[in-house]
C-alpha cells in the first residue's frame, strides 16, 4: 500500500495558534500554571508539551515542568507483559500537582490509557489531563481529551501525518489515504 496526501489541515500558522490556544486553556482551566507538569508522549507530544511550556512562560512568567513520557512499556498490544521491564519516570514528585498528558493525535485512546498508566506508576497526581494536537475519533476506550486543537472526523481508511519542525523541518497536518496499485 502507497500513501498519497490527500489534504493538508492544518500549516504552520494554524499549528502554531493550536498550540497557543491550548496553552491558555491549559492556564484557564488550572487557574494559572502553578503545579502543572507536562507529559509529552514520545516523540511528537515531547516538542508539542516543550512548546506549550514555553507559551505559558510566556503569559504567565514561570514555566511549567515538562517531562518526556515513553510509554512502549505500558501498551497493550505488545505480544507478552510479563518481560518487559517498567521503567520508573525520572521527574519530580508529582504529588499535589496536575499532570497534563501531550500527544500529537487521539485516535483508538489506546496510547492515551497507556500515557496514564505510566503516570500513574510515578506517583499519585492531583488530576491528569489531556491534551492533543489533533482529535479524529475511533474511540476503542472511554477517554476524551481535555484540550483539543483540531478535531479532525476521518474514516478508518485515512491517517493522520502530524509533522513537527524538531523531527520533520516543518509543522503541518495532514490527512493521507491508501493507494492500492491495480
Amino acid at each position: 500500500m502507497n500513501q498519497v496526501k490527500k489534504a493538508e489541515i492544518m500549516d504552520e500558522g494554524a499549528v502554531r495558534r493550536a498550540i497557543n490556544r491550548i496553552s491558555y486553556e491549559i492556564i484557564e482551566k488550572n487557574h494559572g500554571s502553578d503545579n502543572i507538569v507536562l507529559a509529552g508522549v514520545c516523540t511528537r507530544g515531547v516538542y508539542l508539551a516543550e512548546r506549550m511550556a514555553d507559551k505559558i512562560a510566556e503569559v504567565e512568567g514561570s514555566r511549567p515542568q515538562t517531562m518526556p513520557l515513553d510509554i512502549t512499556a505500558y501498551r497493550d498490544d505488545l505480544p507478552s507483559r510479563e518481560s518487559v521491564i517498567f521503567p520508573k519516570l525520572e521527574i519530580t514528585d508529582i504529588e499535589h500537582k496536575t499532570v497534563v498528558i501531550v500527544d500529537d493525535v487521539l485516535f483508538t485512546g489506546r496510547t492515551a490509557r497507556a500515557a496514564m498508566e505510566a503516570v500513574l506508576s510515578a506517583g499519585r497526581a492531583k488530576r491528569i489531563q489531556l491534551a492533543v494536537l489533533v482529535d479524529r475519533g475511533h474511540r476503542e476506550l472511554p477517554i476524551r481529551p481535555d484540550y483539543i486543537g483540531k478535531n479532525l472526523p476521518t474514516s478508518h481508511e485515512e491517517r493522520i501525518r502530524v509533522q513537527l519542525r524538531e523531527v520533520d523541518d516543518r509543522d503541518s497536518v495532514m490527512i493521507l489515504e491508501d493507494k492500492r496499485e491495480k
